[in-house]
């Protein structure tokens, strides 16, 4: 599976020519506003700074980003733990935004592929909490994992998802986190839905399934709501590993090596 991270940096999103600038999460402390808003300085904050091609993303020290993509950090993430704040913004806002785009009632079957990864793991946890029988894809060593965040079933394998990929069985939906495109549609029911992560991407339609890709938006009202099931206790921040702003290449290099469960974080001013 190639990242989300790994590809924008290889300019998979586009930008050929262009400075990209690399980082979506952001959390810290407001330094400054704008003259028309209601945050303060010293606030404790979340927000996604959007954008597939930008000069600079949040790889850095200070970030400006528009009001409106800002919510209140997690009450249990203080300045001290800003890292584990910085995983929800980006992974937690596409998994909610895919969930919207398939639409399932409580009650409806749903596989996640990737299920322990950073998007995976946002979208068990939402998924159930929205009612939904969730059946995760993930290794056999992520086993505990998945089903605390609370899958009701565990596939290793696509073979094994319940119902099979034949006519009118398998799933209702697939959130497709892991990027495996048509060999994951083949196990959505006739007339299911399909939702991916890479936008404007996916497998080709069949059986009248619905298939859509996820473009994620900042929004700091839903970011907000999202900060409430953290602080509920309904979705888990989970950071792997944290590096230095100055070693931001041996994040990424981390990274485009897989197994990692949960966010590397860059944390500037921390030493390397």
């Amino acid at each position: 599976m190639r990242l989300g991270p790994v590809l924008h940096r290889e300019g998979a999103f586009g930008g050929a020519g262009k400075r990209l600038g690399l980082g979506w999460d952001v959390a810290g402390t407001v330094d400054a506003t704008g003259v028309a808003t209601a945050w303060g300085v010293g606030d404790e904050v979340v927000a996604l700074d959007h954008g597939m091609v930008k000069p600079l993303g949040t790889h850095a020290e200070y970030v400006v980003v528009d009001a409106g993509a800002v919510a209140v950090a997690p009450r249990a993430t203080a300045a001290a733990h800003a890292a584990h704040a910085a995983t929800l913004p980006l992974n937690g806002l596409t998994a909610a935004q895919a969930l919207d785009l398939l639409d399932l009632a409580p009650g409806a079957s749903l596989l996640v592929t990737g299920a322990a990864g950073a998007v995976g793991g946002y979208a068990v946890q939402l998924a159930a909490h929205r009612g939904l029988a969730v059946t995760a894809l993930a290794r056999a060593g992520d086993a505990e994992l998945v089903r605390s965040l609370g899958a009701r079933h565990l596939v290793t394998d696509l073979a094994e998802v319940p119902g099979g990929a034949v006519s009118g069985g398998g799933v209702d939906a697939v959130l497709d986190a892991a990027v495996l495109g048509e060999p994951a549609l083949a196990w959505v029911r006739d007339g299911g839905a399909y939702a991916g992560v890479v936008p404007q991407s996916g497998p080709d339609p069949v059986r009248g399934i619905r298939v859509a890709a996820v473009e994620v938006a900042a929004d700091g009202a839903r970011l907000a709501e999202l900060v409430r099931l953290v602080d509920e206790g309904v979705l888990t921040l989970r950071v792997a590993e944290t590096y230095a702003l100055d070693d931001a290449a041996k994040a990424h290099a981390r990274l485009a090596a897989g197994g990692v469960r949960g966010r590397l974080v860059l944390v500037p001013g921390a030493g390397s």
